[in-house]
């Protein structure tokens, strides 16, 4: 479904998700930023280094801030979506916990991003623009 075939509910249901999974991103891009100890904890046990969760928190809240604007929804879509696969991994790999906070955050993700394919194809260069 591109932009040009949604209806006005299906455009409001997809801001409104945009919304709530930015706010997600920001709150947990956040906590890693502000060097809260759960999150010091969890990147001690990937073992890369607490740049890493810099790295990683910068990634989300500025990934979330861009899945506000029309321009680059898709791409920061497919961003985080990205990020959240890392997360899994780790989860099922080094870092104790479930994955499945990450797996939501990834499903609404790529459900954003394919939902502004069009778009992100065109900012690519690799169709024409569609209209918002």
């Amino acid at each position: 479904m591109n932009s040009d075939s949604m209806s006005a509910r299906q455009r409001i249901i997809l801001r409104a998700l945009r919304g709530l999974v930015a706010f997600a991103f920001v709150l947990f891009g956040t906590l890693k930023l502000i060097g809260m100890q759960m999150m010091v904890d969890v990147f001690d046990h990937v073992g890369l280094g607490q740049w890493f969760r810099y790295a990683t928190g910068i990634i989300e809240v500025g990934g979330a801030i861009l899945l506000l604007s029309p321009r680059f929804v898709g791409p920061a879509a497919l961003v985080l979506a990205a990020t959240m696969i890392g997360a899994i991994i780790s989860h099922l790999t080094v870092v104790p916990g479930s994955p499945a906070p990450a797996a939501l955050l990834l499903a609404l993700s790529l459900a954003i991003a394919w939902s502004y394919r069009g778009s992100t194809l065109a900012l690519l260069g690799l169709t024409q623009p569609v209209s918002a």
